[in-house]
């Protein structure tokens, strides 16, 4: 009997405690805990055991050729994120709205280090910000973890294709995802569109476009995108071309005002 009591005492004494994460207060309640990745896919979404699937909110990880970039990039990326997954268990913060068209988890994640795993892949310029319309959480964290990459400049930061842009230099980068910087000249609203024009020609030069049912966003938060004229900005988001480059913003947590 007694041999049998100290058996399962070290058995018992042998299971490591899971340490409870401490999660920072901007990430929202938990969604998925002791979690387990199975796998990560090509375009960075996280597989895990239980047949659920996480999208990293709020960072956009290279795409290679798709960024007019190198390859190694996104390699580099998705080499770090398996590395940084595998560390379990995971535990996944969510807010509203949680998933994605296709079923995915939308949230943060944390690994079983109690690393964000967010602003671990932006702090190694393995990742760039990408505030979507519908979540903003966490976007001044994740912008101060971006810019301290870009200060070193880390991974992607050493690359002239992820070289913040001036709005005189977007022009061929149509099709991708790019940062722009630059002092907003005029700004009004024409056909219920907020415009933030950034040369005196609004045929050909740079424009920020924010789409009527978007202003709600802006006015939620008591920012009247109006206000942005004369103030050097930055924004985000997929080149398009219509009556010269533009980026449409759907809330204001995607505009960093520099000055």
């Amino acid at each position: 009997m007694r041999i049998h009591a100290l058996a399962a005492a070290v058995v018992f004494f042998a299971v490591p405690a899971i340490a409870t994460p401490v999660l920072p207060g901007c990430v929202g309640p938990v969604e998925i805990d002791n979690a387990l990745m199975l796998r990560v896919e090509r375009n960075g979404v996280v597989a895990l055991t239980d047949g659920r699937a996480v999208v990293l909110e709020g960072i956009r990880l290279p795409s290679g050729t798709a960024d007019h970039g190198p390859q190694s990039f996104m390699n580099q990326a998705l080499a770090a994120l398996t590395l940084l997954t595998q560390r379990a268990p995971l535990t996944l913060t969510s807010t509203p709205p949680k998933e994605d068209r296709y079923d995915r988890v939308r949230g943060q994640l944390i690994n079983g280090d109690n690393a964000w795993i967010q602003p671990e892949l932006l702090k190694r310029g393995l990742a760039r910000v990408m505030i979507a319309p519908d979540r903003t959480e966490c976007a001044s964290e994740l912008f101060a973890a971006e810019a301290a990459a870009r200060t070193a400049k880390a991974g992607i930061w050493s690359q002239a294709a992820y070289a913040i842009r001036t709005p005189d230099k977007v022009a061929n980068d149509g099709g991708t995802f790019q940062i722009v910087e630059g002092k907003v000249l005029d700004t009004l609203m024409k056909n219920g569109r907020a415009y933030l024009n950034f040369g005196t020609d609004w045929k050909r030069d740079f424009t920020v476009v924010i789409e009527h049912d978007d202003l709600e966003n802006f006015r939620r938060t008591g920012v009247d995108p109006l206000s942005y004229k004369g103030q050097t900005i930055r924004v985000r988001g997929i080149v398009q071309w219509l009556n010269g480059p533009e980026i449409e913003v759907a809330n204001p947590q995607s505009i960093e005002v520099v000055r």
